[in-house]
């Protein structure tokens, strides 16, 4: 590990936990009392994350919060209450407050999320990763090599390590193999760890960027303490905020 470069990822996260660039990453964005032990909080944290795709996160996240506050749309976050409601039903529910920019196409992976957890998983998050030991590995081959159509969008490269990140750092679920969860590397985080000099400005205009990015990360903190996910908010932040320094 190159020590110049750890030192310099140790201050970038003492600059983010100062509050410099803000507090809120996208996922900060949450209904009040949620229970980070509870099923209501791991399916929160699921279903939405299936819709975050080329759109503002942070407004995605803001109208997953108001749709879950209202008592007349809430019921899109218990599985089986999809299941007994009619496609318009569970539609005009999730574009009250745009959740689902993308009424028809985005109600139907919300649809078949739902019909996944409760056709195999009691319709529920917790009992999903509870069936495969809550280790991270098992999880992802299971979503993204033995029913990835069962999955549509979640079981993506890049939303199915955002999601494991999200999973790991506001649920309280007992998740083994952590260390596995990859950076997930959108836009900000691509900037990122090209800025730091980890991939070439011919990677970064690769079609393969995210699998660079994701190998750059597992050798950068090879024979460290750290793992690539320590580092995603603070990353992410950096970015953001046009690699703006101070502390």
């Amino acid at each position: 590990m190159n020590q110049e470069l750890l030192n310099k990822l140790e201050h970038l996260t003492e600059i983010y936990k100062s509050g410099y660039w803000g507090s809120n990453v996208p996922e900060d964005t949450r209904p009040k009392n949620l229970d980070p032990n509870s099923e209501e909080n791991a399916i929160f944290y699921t279903l939405p994350t299936a819709l975050d795709y080329q759109r503002n996160s942070t407004t995605l996240w803001k109208s997953a919060t108001a749709t879950f506050e209202d008592n007349e749309t809430s019921f899109v976050f218990n599985p089986q209450e999809v299941m007994n409601k009619d496609f318009i039903e569970v539609q005009a529910a999730l574009t009250k407050y745009s959740l689902a920019l993308q009424k028809n196409k985005q109600t139907q992976i919300w649809i078949r999320l739902c019909q996944t957890l409760v056709n195999n998983f009691n319709g529920k998050v917790t009992d999903f990763f509870a069936y495969f030991d809550n280790d991270i590995q098992k999880v992802r081959h299971y979503m993204q090599v033995e029913r990835k159509k069962d999955f549509p969008y979640l079981s993506g490269k890049k939303l199915c390590n955002y999601w494991l990140y999200v999973m790991y750092q506001y649920t309280n679920l007992p998740l083994i193999n952590t260390d596995q969860i990859y950076i997930a590397a959108d836009r900000h985080i691509i900037r990122a760890t090209h800025k730091l000099g980890l991939i070439t400005d011919e990677e970064v205009e690769s079609t393969k960027v995210q699998d660079y990015v994701i190998k750059a990360w597992i050798e950068a903190l090879k024979g460290t303490n750290y793992v690539p996910i320590d580092f995603q908010s603070a990353l992410w932040l950096w970015s953001r905020n046009g690699f703006k320094e101070e502390l």
